[in-house]
């Protein structure tokens, strides 16, 4: 892949073009990360009353029930939107770990793999989580760890 950077004062802000002779999964990826939000906070609620999160500070971000949560140092926000759509707003700083959570990949400390192929992810925080054995590979991948990176 050519990487090209063309800096002109003519641009009012930055464009991006993609050239290519197929679509690929490697296109697809790519798209989707260019138009992945580049948003710093996020909505997070406590009753009614509306918080804007710092991305950086979330930990977890999970589902209970039919309910989302951001978890953070401070506290435990609802999200008003669903889990899948905040896996693919957040994919920058997420990966996720099993069916119900995403974790802040900038806040992970060490993992330790446990029985039956499951990975203890140890936090920043001193907070726990798991992966499971699904989404093991995925997060390997992201983390830049083993041997299909």
């Amino acid at each position: 892949m050519q990487i090209k950077l063309i800096i002109d004062e003519k641009y009012i802000e930055p464009e991006v073009h993609i050239h290519a002779n197929v679509y690929s999964e490697q296109i697809e990826k790519l798209m989707k990360f260019l138009k992945a939000t580049s948003t710093d906070v996020i909505d997070g609620y406590i009753q009614q009353d509306i918080y804007m999160l710092k991305i950086e500070d979330i930990y977890f971000v999970y589902s209970q029930g039919a309910k989302v949560y951001f978890q953070t140092d401070e506290n435990e926000y609802e999200s008003k939107r669903k889990l899948y759509e905040l896996e693919e707003l957040l994919e920058k700083d997420f990966v996720r770990l099993n069916k119900s959570t995403l974790v802040n990949v900038s806040k992970i400390s060490s993992m330790k793999m446990e029985k039956m192929g499951i990975m203890q992810i140890l936090m920043d925080n001193n907070t726990t989580a798991h992966a499971s054995r699904m989404y093991l590979k995925g997060l390997k991948k992201r983390l830049g760890i083993g041997r299909d990176t």
